[in-house]
């Protein structure tokens, strides 16, 4: 069962990428969907199995025998990966559905349906490999995916561009993550993650040569692993690729942001939690990195009109709560919250594409407005998505939970929790980051709601004419999703959270032993007092207020063009970057190649020696008398050279 869940999405992606054009798009959707939900269906009864003790490893076939380099191709499969099939297929299956819906006039649905089913399939590698470097060709797989489903729509040079930006910002984390598997090797002569992990404490304070200095062991390969992490999952830094990924249809962007690319970056930090727990300094520098990512992107997609662009920045800031969970040593809250945003994420992102969808294309929010009348379903959907994503909740005990809300309210809390009761200085910087957070994400979020859904219409009122419901295959994924959203922090709480979290992941996660820390009421307070502000801030801007945003936004003040401009990263990139590297290309362009190779080689001593060519070519004429006088030139030349330089 486990390598019929991996191999059954590539198995749709060679029948529709090979023979597509044979079997019809329709067939070709058909196949590959089926597919998934049969593979979804087989996660969901791993996840019962693994929940009920059951899991363990597949080995397929010896991949790598080299001398002592020797690599198995095994499927692991344990609690951690169970809860990754669950997302992955789930969430995937949902999106192929939807796709149908959403592609219908596209003509070339084969090759994106067979796309997205080897994206999948490349997810599903990364997360049930035994072993770093399975775990790499999982993680490349994901990265040729993504380049080429950003890029999908080719003929736009700006989805060329985001596709190649993703592919460019990948390769440098992952230069860290291979930096990082290669040290493992070097330092425990095995790539088996139970191997490494087991002979990790053995490794605690030892150091080795690493360009040119010494250093800690454990803190070096966590640091180049976590590297690779902040790439797939866009941390600051490596983050500009995220946004720009927008650029491919909207089903790839909630397969990227909710369930696959970008969780990779987590997986990889929680699966590697045995080597972060021996290496405090790599884990602060986790936490630190990913608090200040959640407050990076929240503070970027506040002031942002495109309605993908704000969801795509709130993927990136709760991606930086997943993170600063992992650094503060709570991977359970970490694989909780990826868990819940799978489905909220994936939810808005479909959600946005079936307003997209209604208004024939527009993605500006500054051109919608009083949707809500016009397509019900939609609106009730979105509001079930900004709801979970903002942790609206009653932060008090009841039905032996530690509170009552959607899927969001229970993950973040948990995280922040987390964060504070860790009693350390990235701690408390990630608890206070992800309260600041947690206002600018209602606010963002309720802002996207209200301009979009609410008020007066700010557009075409052509399209407003036009505007209607999505079809039945885009619908479906949303009330499966929302239910998620509803539900599957409150149904999955007792797996993540107290004795029953240490008992499923054992084995799978680090966790410390459960130290009942008394939280201040003011500390589970101050989430919802945090929401509850920024909601209040989005009301009144936009709906009691609707002409102050657009006035203030004509000031462009200071801060508001710092946010709205993405702190200028991609400005300094190219500065930094970009315009050096062209400027380097350009020079060995015309200096080194035109000039110096060419002007010595095809413009120079070839030339030469093709211009003496043509003029000895010109000197054959054909004509006898031509030759008779040459001679005779040649004779009498040779006569005059004897008589002034013969013998005296």
């Amino acid at each position: 069962m486990y390598t019929a869940i991996v191999f059954f999405p590539l198995l749709g992606a060679i029948i529709a990428g090979l023979f597509g054009r044979v079997l019809g798009a329709r067939l070709s959707e058909i196949v590959t969907t089926a597919l998934l939900f049969a593979s979804a269906a087989m996660s969901i009864l791993t996840f019962v199995n693994v929940v009920e003790g059951s899991g363990g490893t597949v080995r397929l076939f010896e991949w790598i025998a080299s001398g002592d380099l020797h690599v198995d191709w095994t499927l692991r499969v344990d609690s951690l990966t169970a809860v990754m099939l669950v997302v992955v297929t789930c969430v995937s299956s949902l999106v192929h559905l939807y796709s149908v819906g959403y592609m219908h006039e596209d003509p070339s649905r084969p090759r994106f349906f067979a796309y997205l089913s080897l994206f999948t399939f490349a997810m599903l590698m990364l997360v049930t490999a035994d072993n770093f470097l399975q775990m790499f060709f999982g993680w490349e797989g994901v990265g040729l995916a993504s380049y080429l489903l950003i890029g999908f729509w080719y003929h736009k040079p700006s989805a060329n561009a985001a596709a190649m930006k993703a592919f460019i910002v990948n390769r440098v984390g992952d230069f860290g993550f291979a930096l990082g598997v290669f040290a493992v090797f070097y330092v425990f002569g095995t790539l088996d993650f139970t191997a490494v992990f087991t002979a990790a404490p053995d490794m605690v304070g030892k150091n080795f040569v690493f360009a040119g200095q010494q250093v800690d062991i454990l803190t070096t390969i966590c640091i180049l692993l976590f590297i690779g992490a902040m790439g797939k999952s866009a941390q600051l830094g490596l983050h500009t690729w995220l946004p720009d990924a927008m650029e491919g249809p909207t089903p790839v962007s909630a397969l990227i942001h909710a369930a696959t690319m970008v969780t990779a970056g987590v997986f990889l930090v929680c699966r590697c939690s045995p080597l972060f727990e021996h290496a405090p300094i790599a884990l602060d520098m986790v936490a630190i990195v990913g608090a200040t990512t959640a407050f990076f992107a929240a503070s970027v997609g506040l002031f942002q009109n495109d309605i993908k662009r704000v969801i795509a920045y709130s993927t990136c800031s709760q991606l930086g709560y997943m993170f600063f969970a992992a650094g503060v040593g709570a991977y359970n809250a970490a694989m909780f919250h990826l868990f819940t945003h799978a489905f909220f994420k994936a939810l808005l992102f479909l959600g946005a594409g079936s307003v997209i969808h209604a208004m024939h294309h527009e993605q500006d929010m500054r051109h919608m407005g009083g949707l809500a009348k016009h397509i019900p379903a939609t609106w009730s959907m979105m509001l079930i998505g900004t709801i979970a994503i903002t942790g609206l909740g009653i932060p008090f005990e009841m039905f032996g939970l530690p509170g009552l809300g959607f899927a969001g309210f229970y993950s973040k809390d948990f995280i922040i929790e987390s964060a504070f009761a860790a009693g350390t200085g990235p701690g408390t910087y990630a608890f206070i980051i992800g309260i600041v957070a947690a206002c600018m994400t209602s606010f963002y979020s309720w802002r996207l709601m209200f301009m979009t859904f609410h008020g007066r219409f700010k557009g075409d009122h052509h399209h407003l004419e036009h505007v209607h419901e999505s079809p039945l295959p885009m619908m479906i994924p949303l009330v499966v999703l929302s239910l998620g959203a509803l539900f599957a922090g409150a149904a999955f709480f007792a797996l993540f959270v107290g004795e029953g979290a240490h008992e499923f992941w054992r084995g799978a996660l680090a966790l410390h032993e459960e130290a009942h820390h008394e939280i201040p009421l003011w500390v589970l307070l101050a989430p919802l007092v945090a929401t509850l502000l920024g909601l209040y801030i989005a009301y009144y801007y936009y709906i009691r207020h609707p002409e102050l945003p657009p006035r203030m936004a004509a000031k462009r003040g200071m801060l508001y063009l710092f946010l709205y401009n993405k702190w200028y990263f991609d400005e300094l990139y190219d500065f930094l970057f970009v315009q050096p590297a062209k400027c380097i290309g350009r020079i060995l362009w015309k200096t080194g190649d035109g000039k110096i190779i060419d002007g010595l080689g095809p413009d120079g001593i070839s030339a030469r020696v093709l211009d003496a060519t043509r003029g000895a070519v010109r000197l054959q004429s054909g004509y006898v008398y031509h030759y008779a006088f040459a001679m005779l030139m040649g004779a009498a030349a040779l006569i005059t050279w004897f008589l002034f330089n013969g013998p005296r």
